[in-house]
């Protein structure tokens, strides 16, 4: 009967080990293939690779880290991608060609959506915090709201919209770093209140 006893702990001292080794190497499949896929997602990012119809299959924290890889690489050295959460608005921060602090407030949508009032009140309300002058919106999304257009024009809020991200793309795979620069740093468009011109009637 001892022996019986102790041929069964042997067993199970085996099978426990056995377990053990094999959530082991579990873990360690796991592990490798968590940094493989983060390879992947790192090469996919690389600006001169990606085309919009990578842009369309990314995620929002995708599309941030792809911009600030490619501000990075068209010459703003200080652009630093903020904090998943608690970004207070802003997902890149970057110092222009005048020296002018930016604030970039990324949107990735469809081609087919519109960007409304939350981002343009997002980024500006974030200028404060990052001590930056000026800020952008900058979406793969086609269009802008009225109400969005309205409110970046009076609060001076550049809007770069699918078309001018395309620009960008094609300006940066062309070596034509200046001219992407140019678009990114060019004025928002002016929009003057309603309210204001009330005043002036007065």
């Amino acid at each position: 009967m001892a022996q019986v006893m102790d041929g069964m702990n042997q067993q199970w001292a085996a099978w426990g080990m056995g377990a053990l080794l094999v959530l082991l190497l579990l873990w360690l499949g796991i592990r490798a293939f968590k940094r493989y896929r983060m390879r992947l997602r790192r090469a996919r990012l690389d600006p001169r690779k990606m085309t919009i119809s990578d842009i369309d299959d990314m995620e929002g924290a995708e599309f941030e880290r792809y911009l600030h890889r490619l501000f990075s690489e068209l010459g703003y050295d200080d652009a630093e991608k903020t904090k998943d959460s608690s970004d207070f608005g802003a997902d890149l921060i970057f110092t222009d060609r005048l020296g002018v602090r930016n604030v970039l407030q990324a949107k990735r949508y469809g081609a087919t959506q519109a960007i409304g009032l939350d981002a343009v009140q997002e980024v500006y309300g974030s200028m404060r915090y990052y001590d930056a002058e000026r800020c952008i919106v900058l979406t793969s999304a086609a269009r802008f709201t009225n109400s969005c257009i309205t409110l970046a024009g009076v609060n001076e809020v550049k809007l770069l919209g699918r078309d001018d991200l395309l620009f960008i793309i094609r300006c940066f795979k062309a070596g034509k770093y200046e001219e992407a620069m140019d678009l990114i740093e060019s004025e928002a468009e002016l929009v003057t209140s309603p309210w204001q011109q009330d005043d002036k009637r007065q």
